[in-house]
């Protein structure tokens, strides 16, 4: 299965430049695709998404998507009157995992608290327990933010801004790829990787490719072309 990856478009998706949306079997989003979490935000979000030529699309929340922390019953009837009219549904996950030919996909809007925004959640006991409801079985892992060492670093800063409790329980459940944005700069595959350990980085590299898809740089310009993968 060909895979596109994208994310933290905020509300900037139609100045994506069409030949970037290459041709695949499905599209993943990554979450932050509104400013504010304004419901007409997500709606012309879903109008674009909606009319993309993939098979399969799916989408997570990030922190800046409100509206699915403050009004998920209406984001969702929202999403259902969309589908309505598609024979390609669009699949939002929210902390639940779908199969799609044999590939399980989990999706996971979280992230270490930052700034009292969207799917923030303290570091520590609050955060394991979000991802310890990743499914062992998990083939694709999405969440808005990195994982600890993984494309988690801003251009021109050392600090790494990935959660380790995220990072922990990617070593435990070894999915075969992990999609996030969240961390404009940190775009990229792997990415910068400083591993505590070498058994860290033997496990976290053989089982797991890390795909940070934004496609916005830290000014919030278009930069950053989709990331695609095969699986």
């Amino acid at each position: 299965m060909r895979i596109l990856t994208i994310s933290d478009t905020h509300t900037k998706h139609k100045q994506v430049p069409p030949e970037w949306l290459q041709p695949a079997d499905m599209i993943i989003h990554a979450g932050d695709v509104t400013n504010r979490g304004e419901l007409t935000d997500l709606s012309y979000f879903l109008d674009w998404f909606s009319k993309l030529d993939y098979k399969y699309k799916i989408f997570i929340a990030g922190n800046h998507d409100w509206c699915f922390q403050d009004q998920n019953k209406k984001c969702l009837e929202l999403i259902k009157r969309y589908n309505e009219d598609l024979e390609d549904k669009i699949i939002y996950l929210q902390d639940e995992a779908k199969t799609i030919e044999g590939i399980k996909f989990y999706g996971s809007p979280w992230q270490p608290e930052f700034c009292n925004w969207a799917f923030n959640v303290p570091r520590g006991p609050k955060k394991k327990e979000k991802w310890m409801m990743i499914p062992k079985d998990t083939d694709v892992l999405i969440t808005h933010g990195p994982a600890y060492g993984f494309v988690d670093q801003v251009i021109g800063r050392e600090e790494h801004l990935g959660c380790i409790d995220l990072h922990k329980r990617i070593l435990e459940v070894k999915p075969r790829y992990h999609i996030c944005g969240h961390i404009h700069s940190g775009y990229g595959v792997d990415g910068w990787y400083h591993p505590q350990t070498k058994e860290d980085a033997d496990l976290l590299i053989n089982h797991t490719t890390f795909i940070n898809a934004s496609v916005l740089n830290e000014r919030y310009e278009i930069a950053y072309k989709p990331i695609l993968i095969n699986i």
